[in-house]
C-alpha cells in the first residue's frame, strides 16, 4: 500500500460525499480528488467567497465535476444542525463523511458560540455532533465511511476531564493536542459502537503528517514557538497539501482500508511520505476514557447517537 496514489482511487460515480473545511488546504485537495473520481461532493466551510472559489478551481480541472458548496461552521452547534437538516432534505443517503475542518495553535483562549474552547469545539465536538446528525443518511448507504482527521499531535495529547475546556489553564498547543487525541479516540469509539449496534458504518482515522497548508502559516497561531519550529523544519520534513491529503483519500476510498484503523505518511516520524498504516499511541486506545469522552460529548452537545439511531 506504500505506493498508493490518487490514481488508485476507484470510481466513485453515484457516491455522495461531504468534506468539512474544504475551501482550502487538505480539505480542498480531498474534495478535488473525490470529484475527479466521479463522486458527488459537498464541500463545506465558513466563508462563502472561498467556497465559490474552491468550486471554480475544482471545475477548472474537472469540468464535469458534481460539486456544491454549503456553509457550515463547526464552532456553532446551530450551524451544524442546520447543515444536517438541509442535507437530509435533499439527500436520502451519505456514502462518505470526511471530518477534516480544524483550527490550530490559537495563542489566546477563545470560545465557540456554545462556550466550548475553540480548538476542542471546532476540531472535535462540532464533528461529533455533525456525524451523529448525519447517522441516518450514513446508515442508508451501502458501505458508508466516516474519515476523521487526527494528527501526530495526538501523541502528546491528554483528555483532561477536570478542565476539558481549558478554563483554568490554557496553553495553545496542549489544547490542540487534546482536540486531536479526542478525534482519534472518537474515530476508534465510533467503530466499536457501530459494530456493537449494527450501524454498518466504517470509521477510519487519518493524519497528513507535516503538510504545508494555511492552517498555521496564516492563522492566529503564527509566530508562536510551534510555528517558528515548524518554519525551520518545513524544508526538510514537510510535504504539499496534495500529498498530505493522500492518507485521508486512502482511508476514504481504498477497498483495503480497514475499519477502525489509522493512516498517515510512512516516512520519518510519519511527517511525510506515501500513505500507510499509522502508529496509534497506547493512551489513544484507552476504552474507558473513550467511552467517558463519548458520554461527555453527548451531554455537552445535547446530541445522542443512540437516540438518533433509534428515531431513524
Amino acid at each position: 500500500m506504500t505506493d498508493w496514489t490518487t490514481a488508485d482511487i476507484p470510481s466513485l460515480a453515484g457516491k455522495t460525499t461531504v468534506v468539512t473545511g474544504a475551501t482550502g488546504g487538505l480539505g480542498y485537495e480531498t474534495a478535488m480528488a473525490l470529484a475527479g473520481a466521479g463522486a458527488i461532493v459537498i464541500l463545506t466551510g465558513r466563508n462563502d467567497a472561498k467556497g465559490l472559489r474552491a468550486i471554480e478551481g475544482i471545475c477548472e480541472r474537472f469540468p464535469n465535476a458534481l460539486i456544491a458548496y454549503e456553509p457550515l461552521d463547526l464552532a456553532s452547534l446551530a450551524s451544524v444542525a442546520d447543515f444536517a437538516r438541509r442535507f437530509a432534505a435533499g439527500n436520502e443517503q451519505l456514502d462518505l463523511l470526511v471530518n477534516n475542518a480544524g483550527v490550530m495553535a490559537l495563542p489566546k483562549r477563545q470560545q465557540t458560540e456554545d462556550g466550548f474552547e475553540m480548538q476542542l469545539g471546532t476540531n472535535y465536538l462540532g464533528h461529533y455532533a455533525l456525524t451523529a446528525h448525519l447517522l441516518p443518511q450514513l446508515r442508508r448507504a451501502k458501505a458508508p465511511r466516516v474519515v476523521n482527521l487526527a494528527s501526530l499531535a495526538h501523541r502528546s495529547g491528554t483528555i483532561n476531564f477536570d478542565d476539558l475546556q481549558s478554563k483554568h489553564s490554557y496553553r495553545s498547543w496542549r489544547a490542540y493536542c487534546q482536540s486531536k487525541l479526542a478525534m482519534l479516540m472518537f474515530s476508534l469509539e465510533l467503530q466499536r459502537r457501530s459494530d456493537a449496534a449494527g450501524w454498518g458504518v466504517s470509521s477510519i482515522a487519518a493524519h497528513p503528517g507535516f503538510a504545508r497548508t494555511d492552517l498555521v502559516a496564516n492563522g492566529p497561531g503564527a509566530n508562536t514557538f510551534q510555528w517558528r519550529i515548524g518554519r525551520l523544519l518545513q524544508p526538510l520534513f514537510s510535504q504539499s497539501a496534495a500529498e498530505g491529503a493522500l492518507p485521508t483519500l486512502l482511508a476514504a476510498t481504498s477497498p483495503a482500508a480497514e475499519p477502525g484503523s489509522y493512516y498517515g505518511p510512512n516516512g520519518f516520524y510519519e511527517m511525510k511520505g506515501a500513505p500507510a498504516a499509522a502508529k496509534i499511541m497506547p493512551h489513544a486506545k484507552d476504552f474507558a476514557t473513550a467511552a467517558m469522552l463519548w458520554d461527555v460529548s453527548a451531554t455537552l452537545t445535547g446530541v445522542s447517537f443512540d437516540e438518533i439511531a433509534a428515531a431513524a
